[in-house]
């Protein structure tokens, strides 16, 4: 029997994502042991090496500290969401009166566009001495998510249809009610799509900064621990469990992005 592919079909499409999905994870599964083979197995353990790694990290803890892997995680996690709360908090209101007043805009840009390409970690050093364990860490999250969702929200605004405007405009509403009813919610999908972008970089951003800021513990001062003490299964161990949280992070984002894309009428830009 003869099945087509229906690209209308939910089902159709949920079968083609999993099969995408579950062959480009066992294709990298399949590259990693054969470089792991092929390098020194001692720095790159095989994924079987890392998975006894990884299974003993979260039934015993940490082989060096005791600590549990939830401890780790929690850590981690904490940092990552006040980061991404404190730059959402920021950056949605400055990209929507940087997209609307183009004066401010014009006299901001150049700030911007000197501060956007410097890698968030490079701060990390500065913000650790500067805020300490606790807040520098948060910090260095915050910057790698400030300027993906800044970008995003300044472009939705000026994505926004002007006829649109001009249809509330001859409806009698006042400025207020434009910026309201029209700029923020147009604005949202695309707010959403810095999210997930932001979300990515906030990942690398906290592993980076918990290499400077030890004490604060997360998984980035476990990689670094086991690397010191050349248990390199404990190192990718670790690895591992950022990229899950990670996937699982922008996963989120994205199933909210659609959402609200739906609900606004509007296509998802990702």
């Amino acid at each position: 029997m003869k099945i087509s592919y229906d690209p209308f079909n939910k089902w159709h499409k949920l079968a083609r994502v999993s099969a995408f999905t579950a062959i480009s994870l066992l294709g990298l599964i399949a590259l990693w042991w054969v470089i792991a083979i092929i390098v020194d197995r001692t720095i790159i353990p095989t994924p079987l090496e890392t998975w006894d790694a990884l299974k003993y990290l979260v039934k015993n803890g940490d082989i060096t500290t005791g600590r549990s892997v939830w401890t780790y995680i929690s850590s981690s996690l904490g940092t990552f969401l006040k980061g991404f709360v404190l730059a959402f908090i920021v950056a949605f209101p400055l990209g929507l009166l940087l997209g609307c007043i183009k004066p401010l805009n014009e006299l901001m840009s150049p700030s911007i566009e000197v501060l956007r390409p410097i890698a968030p970690v490079a701060w990390a050093p500065l913000f650790v001495v500067l805020w300490g364990y606790n807040f520098g860490p948060l910090m260095v999250v915050f910057v790698g998510i400030f300027f993906p969702l800044l970008t995003s929200v300044i472009f939705g605004v000026h994505k926004i249809d002007s006829n649109w405007i001009d249809a509330v405009k001859t409806l009698g509403a006042t400025k207020s009610q434009i910026f309201t009813k029209v700029v923020v919610p147009a604005s949202t999908p695309y707010l959403m799509n810095g999210v997930k972008v932001g979300l990515g970089i906030g990942w690398m951003c906290i592993v980076s900064a918990e290499l400077y800021a030890s004490p604060v513990g997360g998984l980035g001062f476990y990689i670094s621990n086991m690397a010191t003490i050349g248990y390199w299964p404990g190192v990718f161990a670790g690895i591992v469990l950022i990229g899950i949280l990670g996937i699982l992070t922008v996963t989120v984002a994205d199933l909210l992005h659609k959402l609200i894309s739906r609900k606004m009428g509007m296509e998802a830009t990702s």
